[in-house]
């Protein structure tokens, strides 16, 4: 029965319809199941957009009404171009005629306000797509309308509304440069009469819903109409009146922030400001300056904290625009220092997002008048504290910024080294997540304590050395007071000069220590210990200077590795690993006063240091030992470390290897196999900080590495199809992973290549290969093909005579895995076309060299891979596509020709259907492919025809023109709903600018918005754009900061020229 709806050659029953939406939404099990799929069908269906007009009129269910709009929204978007001129004045009548209906009435305007809001919506898209061409006469007769009622008038303006938010805010996904541009235009040419509208209301209305209504249309207006009917007219004067009423004081204040962050010439500083003058004067009436924002902002209602967050955003945006203009300006120093104290004691409000609002001025204001003052004197932040300097615009807010300095400290969240904290209960445990968005305020409150410091070394240092003080004393001890400030001395590291950061820091430490000292209670403890970590690791100039001190640090983080207290051990492993990262030739050096290198003596000690550690915990010790041992340059000395090293996990590996060597059966042992792997984990951990020299100790033990490899394989092939997911060989795979791992991690960053060459590679092929290639599908490991390409990568043509066995063993088996579907063994499709690139990169030689049938299969593989829909999968894909393309070309011409005849028409084929599939994201690599084919043939690099001449009416036409209507038929067949002209501009855009891949990608841009498949899914079009804006601000402001005196963190700072020489 209910299918019935689904018959479009019937009139709709509406009623019926509304059935199967309630039994949707209030419904449950297999009834509301199937109610699901029909609503899915019928809204899927090419011709639901007919059924919208009955739907609407005769329905008596809200979420039925609303699915018609959907429908009807959704066909405006996409087909609106498909109708005649009289079906499209049909329905822009109905919608029209439907919204007077709703909004002319005051009760349904207020009852039917999200239907409303969805009418409103649809309307604003036939807008987008027939005005002002086809609706010249809209903008007069919404004004006339405004003007017959009141509750039409209040709706009209959320229209209106709606209108500027769609053409001004979020156009560029949604339409084509052009489009966007005339209505832009046409929207500017006809203000005249929506302002007269705005301000007859705002003058004599008294409807507060309407007042608000207007204000909120006339806010979305005021970032692009001209600026005349803003200075030059008595709008400021009807806003703040409107300010000083309590009803509408947060609209208002909203539009006067919109008005404050515009850019404005000096003929208006006077209005700017009288206008900020005035808004100033009404803050200090309705809350006094002394008023304590964060004692009573979190009891306000929800009203005036929208207030305070709407005065923050004022405040910050008007002060960003015009604070010179009203520094220059005559008596205005009081009314400056004023808006920036509101704004100091907004700060303090205990809010994130007010917070972030002020501290992206404080960081402005402080990075402006810190590139002002080092133009002053020189480029020499020393000079700031000069007596005979010049006088600078930081004198003007010494005392803000001494407040500034305060505020920052007494709220300094936790920098990402931190890794114990207090939980919702009060407890002090491990962190367990991350917050990304505490990491990134962390970076920005750091920046402007930084700047601050610099300004005045000796306030910021009194400011802490004080509240340290009240540390010690209990005076304003708690674990977020001594948290906030041991993270804010931590983050000016480098800021201060030697001298003074040296006498800062050992009363810092020497006091902290003692606190751990006094302090009771294991939480207490492990707080205080927690914060020594994080401020020495933060020092490694200090440390460095003062040996003893660095001494005395490793020793204490050496006890903390026996403190059972939840993640103290992790952050002394952490904090041990940045310091030997930082300082490690002063670990292999002899030192004044000692009788031989500190690195010597760790090492004798290591069993006992480490008895208390968990293995992840001694992995990173061995790696952060490791990193010390690669600093000695003495090749003899360093294998004489190493081999003292290794010893205790040499010694365990000898065991059980001589013991399997006997029996396999050892590999049934689970306490076996876990130390093996331990053991295995810790050779990575040192391979990867020791370097090219951990030669020494892998020799020792790569041909037991694959001995055991291939004896691991045989049980885990045997086990895996009944038992994969079993302890036993769960922990087998891992040794095969580990060992992989460990290969991978030396090759990574080996310089004998040739030994490598010689020694290492056959055997490893003859081994893995093999394995890999006689597995069962599930027993496979993606490693294998992450090590082969960190082989091919790294040993480049060498391996041009390995290419053909290493396909041989991984090519088909790979493909019969994963070309069953796009999703499944993820990691083996990662690691496969990870190999095919650098095989292709460094190798292509031998894939020309393949029988055409392999070649056909290679090609074929890529053009699977880029039709994922996994992000990362596709990208790789399109990358190797261009290059096999450029490898080709480069190649010889004959072989070149073969090519593109077999297989230029089909790759073409395959990158528009990506190019053109809504579900397909990688836009960047689709149109560099597409360019670079058709750049093949507009360039003339094809010498043979692309065509079968029993396929062309003309025999003498080029590949450029067969191109041409090759293309203009696939795109019709594709998409028959675009007009022939459409798909002409933009094939001809393709053959002229394909070597000028901004505009090119511009062309695809405009043309997949015309296609209904692209509608209102269109961010990622714009992807590559934000990522290369994003890429280049922040290589510009890594270049500033570096300038800049402990604005980059100690372990992010190049290395210094005394640690090079040392």
């Amino acid at each position: 029965m209910a299918e019935s709806i689904l018959d479009f050659s019937k009139e709709l029953d509406v009623a019926l319809l509304d059935q199967v939406v309630m039994t949707f939404y209030t419904g449950s099990g297999t009834d509301q199941q199937r109610a699901q799929l029909l609503l899915t069908q019928f809204q899927d269906h090419d011709e639901a957009w007919t059924r919208a007009d009955g739907i609407l009129e005769h329905s008596k269910v809200p979420q039925t009404k609303f699915i018609a709009l959907t429908i009807l929204e959704k066909f405006i978007q996409t087909r609106w171009n498909t109708l005649q001129t009289e079906s499209r004045n049909a329905i822009r009548y109905f919608v029209v005629n439907v919204v007077v209906k709703v909004s002319s009435d005051e009760v349904s305007l207020s009852k039917e306000r999200t239907y409303l809001n969805k009418l409103n919506m649809v309307l604003v898209q036939i807008l987008k797509q027939d005005w002002p061409r086809n609706w010249p006469s809209f903008i007069p007769e919404i004004i006339a309308s405004s003007k017959s009622n009141l509750s039409l008038c209040e709706n009209n303006m959320a229209i209106l509304k709606l209108l500027s938010e769609e053409i001004f805010d979020y156009s560029a996904e949604q339409m084509t440069q052009l489009k966007t541009s005339n209505l832009r235009q046409s929207i500017c040419n006809e203000f005249s009469e929506i302002f007269r509208l705005c301000k007859e209301v705002l003058e004599k209305a008294t409807k507060p819903s309407l007042i608000k209504a207007t204000l909120e249309t006339l806010l979305r207006f005021l970032s692009w109409i001209p600026l005349g009917y803003i200075f030059e007219t008595d709008l400021l004067q009807t806003l703040e009146k409107f300010f000083e009423s309590q009803n509408y004081r947060n609209i208002t204040l909203q539009c006067l922030t919109e008005i404050g962050s515009l850019s404005v010439g000096s003929n208006y500083d006077e209005k700017i400001i009288s206008l900020f003058t005035s808004v100033m004067a009404s803050v200090n009436n309705m809350i006094p300056p002394s008023t304590d924002f964060c004692a009573i902002y979190e009891n306000s209602s929800d009203d005036d904290q929208e207030f305070v967050q709407n005065l923050a955003l004022f405040l910050t945006s008007f002060l960003a625009s015009h604070i010179k203009t009203i520094e220059q300006a005559p008596g205005t120093h009081d009314l400056l220092i004023n808006s920036h104290y509101y704004l100091i004691k907004i700060s303090r409000v205990e809010d994130r997002e007010i917070f972030k609002i002020c501290l992206e001025y404080w960081a402005q204001l402080v990075q402006a008048l810190f590139e002002e003052g080092i133009a002053a004197v020189g480029f020499n932040p020393a000079l700031f504290h000069a007596g005979n300097r010049p006088r600078m615009r930081k004198d003007l807010y010494e005392q803000v910024l001494s407040s500034l300095r305060v505020v920052m400290i007494e709220r300094m969240v936790k920098p990402e080294e931190v890794l114990i904290v207090e939980n919702d209960e009060g407890e002090i445990v491990r962190e367990s997540l991350k917050e990304s968005d505490t990491i990134v305020l962390y970076k920005s409150m750091k920046e402007v304590l930084v700047y601050l410091t610099n300004f005045d070394v000796a306030d910021t240092e009194e400011i802490m050395t004080v509240k340290l003080a009240r540390q010690m004393d209990g005076s304003e001890w708690s674990w977020q007071n001594i948290n906030q400030l041991c993270w804010a001395i931590g983050s000016i590291s480098g800021a201060m000069n030697e001298e003074t950061e040296k006498r800062f820091l050992v009363t810092v430490i020497k006091e902290l220590l003692s606190l751990v000292e006094m302090k009771r209670g294991k939480d207490n403890k492990a707080v205080v210990a927690s914060n020594i970590m994080y401020t020495v690791g933060q020092y490694p100039r200090f440390l460095k200077a003062h040996w003893k001190f660095l001494k005395t640090v490793i020793n204490k983080l050496f006890e903390f590795m026996h403190e059972s207290h939840e993640g103290v051990q992790d952050m002394a492993c952490d904090t041990f690993i940045k310091i030997s990262q930082e300082c490690k030739r002063h670990f292999v050096a002899q030192q004044v006063g000692e009788v031989r290198p500190f690195v010597e003596e760790i090492i004798e000690t290591i069993d006992h240091i480490t008895s208390d550690l968990l293995p992840q915990q001694i992995h990173t010790f061995y790696e952060a030992v490791g990193y010390m041992i690669s600093a000695q340059t003495n090749k003899p000395s360093q294998e004489r470390l190493i081999s003292k090293f290794m010893y205790m996990p040499n010694r365990a590996w000898s065991s059980i290897i001589s013991t399997i060597k006997q029996s396999d059966q050892a590999l049934n042992n689970a306490s076996q196999i876990k130390v093996l792997s331990n053991v295995l984990k810790t050779n990575v951990s040192a391979c990867l900080s020791i370097g090219p020299g951990f030669i020494s100790q892998l020799s020792q033990i790569y041909m037991d590495l694959l001995n055991l490899y291939r004896s691991v394989g045989v049980i885990v092939s045997q086990n895996v199809v009944e038992q994969v997911k079993t302890p036993k060989v769960r922990g087998l795979r891992t040794i095969k992973k580990d060992i992989l791992k460990l290969i991978d991690t030396y090759i990574e960053c080996a310089n004998d290549l040739d030994t490598i060459n010689d020694n290492m590679i056959n055997p490893f092929c003859e081994v893995v290969l093999s394995d890999y290639n006689s597995n069962v599908d599930i027993a496979r490991d993606p490693e294998v093909l992450d090590v082969i390409a960190t082989i091919v990568n790294k040993l480049g043509p060498m391996m041009t005579p390995r290419i053909s066995l290493i396909l041989e063993a991984t090519f088909e088996p790979t493909l019969n895995m994963i070309t069953k579907d796009f999703a499944e063994y993820p990691e083996i499709r990662t690691g496969f076309y990870n190999m095919l690139c650098a095989i292709n990169a460094k190798c292509f030689t031998a894939l020309l060299e393949l029988a055409p049938a392999q070649f056909k299969m290679f090609i074929d593989s890529i053009v699977w891979g880029f039709k994922h829909t996994m992000r990362d999968i596709a990208d790789i894909s399109l990358h190797i596509c261009e290059e096999v393309i450029n490898n080709v070309s480069r190649t010889d011409p004959n072989i070149a020709g073969a090519f593109y005849q077999s297989y230029y028409l089909s790759i073409l084929q395959d990158i528009f259907f990506v190019l053109t599939d809504r579900d397909h994201k990688s836009f960047k690599g689709q149109t560099e492919v597409l360019a670079r084919l058709f750049n093949l043939v507009t360039s003339n690099q094809i010498q043979v025809p692309l065509f079968e001449l029993s396929q062309v009416s003309d025999p003498n036409i080029t590949n450029a023109k067969f191109l041409e209507e090759y293309v203009s038929a696939l795109l019709q067949n594709a998409f028959p709903h675009l007009q022939s002209n459409q798909i002409k501009v933009f094939v001809m855009a393709m053959l002229e600018y394909n070597t000028t891949p901004p505009k090119f990608k511009l062309e695809v841009r405009d043309f997949l918005i015309q296609l209904k498949e692209f509608a209102g899914e269109n961010a990622e079009l714009f992807l590559e754009e934000k990522e290369a804006e994003m890429e280049e601000k922040r290589k510009q402001e890594r270049e500033k900061a570096l300038l800049i005196p402990g604005m980059i963190k100690p372990s992010e700072l190049p290395a210094m020229e005394e640690d090079e020489a040392l």
